[in-house]
C-alpha cells in the first residue's frame, strides 16, 4: 500500500472510537436525532444485505457488525438518557416517538414497547440463538469429512493445489463464521435485556427528578419524562428489531445458493395446487356470515390468479425443455471432444476400496490413508527421483467385502485384505490365537488377521503386529516401485527436464534434443528404475549421457553410461548396514558366458546352450533363495558387459534379482560374498 492508508480502513475504528465517547461526551438535540437516524439505516442496510447475499460466508463481517451497532445502540442509551434527565428534552425523533407513534398515550408507549421486546427477546433472538448453536456446532463436526472430500480430490487430481487452499479457506471460513455467530447472538439477547433495564432506570430517574428538582406533580413529571423514556426505548428497540431479525436470517438460511427474496417465490410458486386451494379457502371464509367480503375474495383472487399465471408459465418452460430434448442443441466438435476426452481418461494409479474400508479415508474416524498415501509419494519421490502421480482413491461395491485393489493405468495389478477390527499378526505360533490366516502381500509371510482387541496379546508371543492401513501401504508402495517405469511417463520426463534446466541449463541443452530425443531419455530412465536404481541426480546422468549419445543411441550403452556416472550410488541401493551382499559367478561359467555374447536387435543376448541357461538360473535362484532364508538381501555381480544380457535372462525366473557389474561396486567399502553361481562343468566334475 506504499504507506497510503485508505479511507475505509478508518471508518470502523473511528465509529468505534467515536462510541466511547458517546458514553463520557454530551451531546446536543441535533447531533443525537442524526445519529438515530444513522442507526436506524445502518440496522435497515443491515437486515437489506442479508437478504440478497447468496451465501452466509458472503457476508463473513456480519457478527463483528452485530457487536459495533449493538454497542453504538447502547452509547446512544446513554447519551439520550443523559438529555432526558438533565434537559427533559432528547431531540425531535425521541418526541416524535413518542407523541406520534404512541399517540402521546403513557399505556399505549408501554404495551407497545412490551410486545416490541416479547417478538425481540422470546421469539426471534431466542430463535436465532439455538439455530446458530445448532449451526456450528454441525458445522464443525461436519470439517473433518469436507477436508477429507477436499484430500480425496486433490490426491485423484480432479483439483491443483490452489484449488484445494481456496476450498479448505472457505471450509475453514465457514466453521469461524457460525462459531463467531454463535457468540453474535448473545449481543442481540444482551441488547434487549439491556434495553428493558434502561427504560426501567429513565422511568424511575426521570420521575424522581421531575418531582424534586423540576417541582411538577407527580402526575406532570410521569407524562413529561415517561413519555420521553417510552420514546427512546422505542427508538432502540426499531433497530435492535431489524439486527435481530437479520441474525436469525443469516443464521437459518442453510442449503441456498440464491439470496432469500428469489428463493421464497421459486419455492413457494412451485406447486400451484397449493396457491389454488390457500386461495379457494380465502374465499370460502368470505362466504361466513359477518365476516368482511371484500379482504378475503381479494386475497383469494389474487392467489389464484398468480397460480393460472405459474401454471401457464411451466407449461410452457416444460414444452420448450421438450423440444430441446427432441432437437438437441448442436455441439462443437471441440466441446465434443473434450468431454470424449474426459471419459476416457484413465488414471495412473488407483486404489480401489470395498465399501467395508471407506473408514481408512475417513479422517473424522481416525483413518490416515489419505495422509499415509501423501507420504509415500513423498518417500518415493526422495528414494527413486520419481514423482508418483496422484493417487486417486475410491470405494467399489464389485470388490469382495475386506478387499482392496491396486490398479496401474485402469488396469489391476494386485489385490489385498484389510479387514475392518483387525490387525495383522505376523510370526510363526500364532495358533493360539483366533483369526483368518493369510500371507503378508510383499515379503509373502505367513500371517494371521486377528481382532485388534488381542493386539498386546500377539506381540507378548512374539509376533509382529501391523494395522490395516499399514499393510495397505506397504503393499501400494513395493507395487510403485515394481511398476516404477510404467508411472514415468512423457510429461513425467518433461517436468523432471523442465526442472533441470532451472539449475542446470547447459546441461539440458547440451542434450536434448541435439543428442537424444525426450523419448530415447525416457527409455533410459525406465530401463534404469527397472533395475531399481535411483534416477534423482538427473544432472549426472544426463552429463553422461550427452558423451554416450554421440556414440549411439543403443539403449544398453546408454544404460551402462548412465550407471557408471552415478557410481557407488548404485551399489548403495542395496547394501544392508553398510554392507553388500553379493553372489558371484564361477569363473569358468563367466568366460564361457562371455564367449557367448552375441549381438541383436534389442543389444547383446547370451547364446548359451539349454542345460547351461537352465542351470544358470536355477543355480542363481537357489542362491537368492539362501540369502533370502538368512534375512540377506543380495545382488548378483558379473563382468560389465555380461550384465545387461544376464539381467534379461534372470529377469522372467529370478526377477528380484539384481544384477550389478564389478564396475558398480568396486569403490564400496564393505563387500562380503554369500553364494556362487556355479556351471555344469561343476556338477560334472
Amino acid at each position: 500500500m506504499n504507506g497510503k492508508v485508505k479511507i475505509s480502513q478508518l471508518v470502523v475504528p473511528a465509529g468505534v472510537v467515536g462510541i466511547v465517547l458517546l458514553l463520557v461526551v454530551p451531546l446536543p438535540a441535533i447531533v443525537l436525532d442524526f445519529l438515530i437516524a444513522t442507526n436506524i439505516t445502518c440496522s435497515l442496510v443491515a437486515l437489506l444485505t442479508v437478504m440478497f447475499v447468496k451465501r452466509a460466508l458472503d457476508f463473513s463481517v456480519f457478527p463483528s457488525l452485530i457487536l459495533v451497532l449493538t454497542l453504538f445502540r447502547l452509547g446512544l442509551n446513554v447519551a439520550s438518557t443523559r438529555l432526558v434527565l438533565s434537559d427533559g428534552y432528547a431531540g425531535h425523533v425521541i418526541e416524535a416517538f413518542g407523541h406520534f407513534v404512541i399517540s402521546g398515550s403513557l399505556v399505549i408507549g408501554l404495551v407497545i414497547f412490551m410486545i416490541l421486546v416479547v417478538i425481540q427477546f422470546v421469539v426471534i433472538t431466542k430463535g436465532a440463538e439455538r439455530v446458530a448453536e445448532v449451526g456450528a456446532r454441525f458445522t464443525l463436526d461436519a470439517m473433518p469429512g469436507k477436508q477429507m472430500a477436499i484430500d480425496a480430490d486433490l490426491n485423484a487430481g480432479l483439483i491443483d493445489e490452489a484449488e484445494a487452499r481456496r476450498r479448505r479457506a472457505d471450509i475453514t471460513g465457514e466453521a469461524d463464521f457460525y462459531g463467531a455467530m454463535d457468540g453474535g447472538s448473545k449481543f442481540v439477547k444482551g441488547d434487549a435485556v439491556a434495553g428493558i433495564v434502561i427504560v426501567l432506570i429513565n422511568l424511575i430517574g426521570g420521575f424522581a427528578i421531575g418531582m424534586i428538582q423540576g417541582g411538577l406533580s407527580p402526575a406532570e413529571s410521569i407524562n413529561k419524562y415517561a413519555l420521553l423514556s417510552i420514546g427512546d426505548g422505542l427508538v432502540s428497540q426499531v433497530p435492535a428489531l431489524l439486527l435481530s431479525v437479520a441474525t436469525g436470517l443469516i443464521v437459518t438460511k442453510a442449503g441456498s445458493t440464491n439470496d432469500i427474496g428469489s428463493d421464497a417465490l421459486k419455492q413457494l410458486g412451485q406447486n400451484t395446487m397449493v396457491l389454488r386451494i390457500a386461495g379457494g379457502g380465502a374465499i370460502v371464509l368470505a362466504l361466513i356470515p359477518s365476516m368482511p367480503k371484500l379482504p378475503f375474495l381479494l386475497v383469494g383472487g389474487l392467489a389464484i390468479f398468480a397460480s393460472t399465471r405459474i401454471a401457464a408459465k411451466q407449461k410452457v418452460e416444460a414444452a420448450e425443455a421438450a423440444r430441446l430434448e427432441l432437437e438437441p442443441a448442436p455441439v462443437s466438435p471441440t466441446d465434443a471432444a473434450e468431454s470424449l476426452l474426459e471419459e476416457m481418461r484413465v488414471d495412473p494409479l488407483e486404489v480401489v476400496l470395498a465399501p467395508d474400508l471407506v473408514d481408512l479415508v475417513d479422517v473424522a474416524g481416525g483413518g490416515d490413508l489419505l495422509e499415509r498415501v501423501r507420504a509415500l509419494r513423498r518417500k518415493i519421490a526422495l528414494e527413486l527421483g520419481l514423482v508418483v502421480p496422484p493417487v486417486r482413491t475410491r470405494d467399489s461395491l464389485d470388490l469382495p467385502a475386506s478387499s482392496y485393489a491396486v490398479r496401474i493405468s485402469g488396469v489391476e495389478v494386485a489385490r489385498g485384505m484389510a479387514p475392518p477390527g483387525q490387525v495383522l499378526a505376523l510370526g510363526d505360533n500364532l495358533d493360539g490365537l483366533p483369526g483368518r490366516t493369510t500371507v503378508e502381500p510383499v515379503f509373502g509371510l505367513a500371517g494371521k488377521w486377528i481382532p485388534a482387541e488381542l493386539r498386546q496379546q500377539a506381540q507378548l508371543m512374539g509376533a509382529t503386529v501391523v494395522d490395516r492401513g499399514s499393510v495397505l501401504i506397504t503393499h501400494l508402495g513395493e507395487l510403485v516401485r515394481s511398476h516404477a517405469p510404467r508411472l514415468l511417463g512423457r510429461e513425467d520426463v518433461r517436468s523432471l527436464v523442465d526442472a533441470l534446466k532451472r539449475t542446470h541449463p547447459v546441461v539440458v541443452d547440451e542434450l536434448t534434443p541435439n543428442v537424444l530425443t525426450l523419448g530415447e531419455v525416457q527409455r533410459v530412465l525406465q530401463a534404469l528404475l527397472e533395475e531399481s536404481v535411483p534416477i534423482r541426480d538427473l544432472a549426472r546422468i544426463f552429463e553422461a549421457l550427452s558423451l554416450r549419445g554421440k556414440q549411439g543411441s543403443d539403449l544398453d550403452g546408454l544404460v551402462e553410461a548412465s550407471r557408471a556416472a552415478l557410481g557407488p550410488a548404485v551399489a548403495a541401493v542395496h547394501e544392508q548396514d553398510g554392507v553388500l551382499h553379493v553372489i558371484t559367478l564361477d569363473p569358468l561359467l563367466e568366460q564361457q558366458m562371455a564367449e557367448s555374447l552375441r549381438p541383436g536387435e534389442h543389444g547383446a543376448t547370451l547364446s548359451l546352450d539349454a542345460m547351461t541357461a537352465e542351470h544358470l538360473v536355477t543355480s542363481a535362484g537357489q542362491c537368492l533363495e539362501r540369502a533370502e532364508q538368512q534375512g540377506i538381501s543380495a545382488v548378483l555381480v558379473c563382468a560389465p558387459p555380461l550384465r545387461a544380457p544376464l539381467r534379461r535372462l534372470l529377469k522372467v525366473a529370478v526377477g528380484r534379482l539384481n544384477v550389478l557389474s564389478y564396475d558398480d561396486v568396486s569403490n564400496h567399502p564393505r563387500i562380503e560374498t554369500v553364494g556362487a553361481v556355479s556351471g555344469v562343468h561343476a556338477l560334472a566334475s
